[in-house]
């Protein structure tokens, strides 16, 4: 009976305010909650995928050193910078051809090839190891669109998910991240992690959530980042991999990478 009238007060104020009201009414109506309610500006796939044209990420690489797409992303995101190699944490990071494809590397492959680094970040499988191995379900793939998630407080630090990824996309928390942290720069939109939890590309969740592209996709000048829905015959993704040919890491593993590369 209480919840009727909670129910008959919200309808009734929303009436007080006219027709701008009526997606609110209407979601009431229909028994949803508008604070659970997707934002219109979402943006939708039902697997997006990432191409990394490595000729043009080099040649900007070779103009001015670039790494847009690592501070972006490591800004946003509140990544700490740790100089410690064994306890950095990454999002996005830089390795060479050898260890980024160490089943298709060999000897004779082109100078540009092996003298340039690749562009790495988590490869959101559509078949991810780390989603079965994690006892807790803190790491989740969405049925939705194939984005592979983290939530960082169900996260009990097993390192399973660490164990079973075969891409090396996921960082763990030795000690307090926050303690790496500019306060002046820190990012008070996304959660800041704690010591003990695991983390890694989400390809932007929740800039998708209002409808904006993934932060390494907007600040890549030189547009080597192309964000789509591999589902999609007409997706700007497709259409640049049917003209195109591409490299996945360790396909011959079943994952199914995400994350295509343009060499």
């Amino acid at each position: 009976m209480e919840k009727d009238r909670r129910d008959f007060l919200k309808i009734g104020g929303i009436s007080v305010l006219g027709l701008s009201a009526l997606p609110v009414f209407e979601a009431l109506a229909q028994g949803k909650d508008p604070k659970a309610m997707p934002d219109p500006r979402a943006l939708q796939a039902t697997q997006w995928a990432i191409v990394v044209d490595m000729k043009k990420c080099w040649e900007e690489q070779e103009k001015r050193q670039c790494k847009d797409c690592i501070l972006a992303c490591h800004k946003v995101h509140n990544v700490p910078s740790i100089p410690d190699a064994k306890r950095e944490i990454k999002w996005i990071w830089q390795e060479e051809y050898k260890h980024a494809f160490p089943d298709q590397a060999n000897e004779y492959a082109p100078e540009q090839v092996k003298d340039h680094p690749f562009i790495l970040l988590c490869n959101h499988c559509s078949n991810p190891p780390c989603v079965r191995v994690c006892p807790t379900k803190a790491t989740w793939k969405r049925a939705e669109d194939g984005v592979v998630m983290m939530d960082f407080h169900r996260c009990i630090g097993c390192r399973y998910c660490m164990a079973g990824c075969p891409f090396g996309a996921r960082s763990f928390n030795w000690g307090d991240p926050r303690e790496y942290l500019d306060p002046q720069q820190e990012n008070p939109e996304f959660p800041t992690r704690r010591k003990g939890v695991v983390e890694k590309c989400q390809f932007c969740a929740e800039r998708l959530a209002v409808g904006l592209q993934p932060a390494c996709v907007e600040a890549c000048k030189a547009k080597a980042l192309v964000f789509g829905d591999i589902n999609d015959p007409e997706s700007e993704v497709r259409k640049i991999l049917a003209e195109n040919y591409s490299l996945r890491r360790k396909i011959e593993l079943g994952t199914g990478p995400n994350v295509y590369y343009i060499i």
